[in-house]
């Protein structure tokens, strides 16, 4: 090789190395950790051994910084959206102020759990993926055990985002015992009913793992407007759902509102200028969260 083009190579090398590292820096900050964490609320990260999924997981808890003696709070399972974390909704949002005393008198409990991309179901190609479970099971034994929680259907609600927001849906609907409210900030309501398409063949591969074969009765098991269908509306908790009206999603949320009001079910939903980022469910939370307060008594 001739001097001037080892040179050359040596100095194109370099440059790739320093890009390198410079695109890991900024994937370091972009994972950095600033919970906003409100005046008169802890924050608290905990590691749960998960029997449903085999391994350690962490979840992320707000709550009162002071309690009555002996008093059990409110808990608000908060769940984070596709490609996020535990961590997302203190990152993203000012939600900690509702952990404060003042809120519902005594405060209450917000528990944010890690669901990875697993839109927080059992996995029906890998069922060694039982996020549902985990979540319904271990998360809430392990809250109502560490914390003073209440451990009564009225005092449990569940909020979510974007791929929470589905899951939210779905187990209210298809686990109406365990929570008194459930919350949708733009949900992904309609994964389950979306077809192939060349342009997403990745994500549609992804949901027939998650969700089964189109068609399927694994599929509809975990469809929200499949379940909405068949639940009862009599036993059902309370649904919320908000979505900005420049949402991509705003189409199959319209829908599936006006399936449950067709069926009687104890719904609501809101709609505002926004999209589907964090600047817009920052400004849903005060409408969700005034809704669930005459929810969590």
């Amino acid at each position: 090789m001739r001097p001037w083009l080892r040179s050359l190579s040596a100095a194109a090398l370099a440059m790739l190395v320093a890009l390198f590292v410079c695109g890991c820096g900024q994937g370091s900050n972009a994972l950095t950790d600033r919970p906003q964490i409100a005046s008169g609320v802890v924050m608290r990260d905990v590691i749960l051994q998960s029997a449903s999924l085999g391994r350690e997981m962490p979840y992320r808890v707000f709550m009162p910084e002071k309690m009555a003696e002996g008093q059990r709070l409110p808990v608000v399972y908060l769940l984070h959206g596709n490609g996020g974390s535990y961590r997302e909704w203190s990152n993203g949002s000012d939600v900690s102020r509702y952990a404060a005393r003042g809120y519902s008198k005594l405060g209450i409990i917000l528990v944010m759990p890690e669901g990875g991309s697993s839109y927080y179901l059992n996995s029906v190609g890998r069922p060694e993926e039982r996020f549902e479970d985990y979540l319904t099971r271990d998360l809430i034994a392990d809250v109502e055990r560490r914390f003073p929680a209440r451990r009564d259907r009225a005092g449990r609600a569940i909020v979510g985002v974007s791929m929470g927001g589905f899951a939210a849906m779905k187990l209210a609907l298809s686990r109406p015992e365990l929570y008194g409210f459930a919350g949708g900030i733009s949900p992904a309501i309609d994964v389950a009913q979306r077809r192939f398409s060349w342009r997403r063949w990745g994500q549609w591969v992804r949901f027939r793992e998650l969700l089964g074969p189109w068609g399927s009765e694994a599929r509809k098991a975990r469809d929200p407007f499949a379940l909405a269908l068949t639940a009862r509306p009599e036993n059902t908790p309370y649904l919320y759902l908000t979505a900005g009206q420049q949402e991509p999603l705003q189409e199959p949320i319209q829908r599936f509102a006006q399936r449950l009001n067709a069926r009687g079910f104890l719904s609501q939903l809101r709609a505002k200028p926004g999209g589907h980022d964090w600047g817009e469910w920052d400004a849903q939370i005060p409408g969700c969260f005034e809704a669930l307060e005459l929810i969590l008594r």
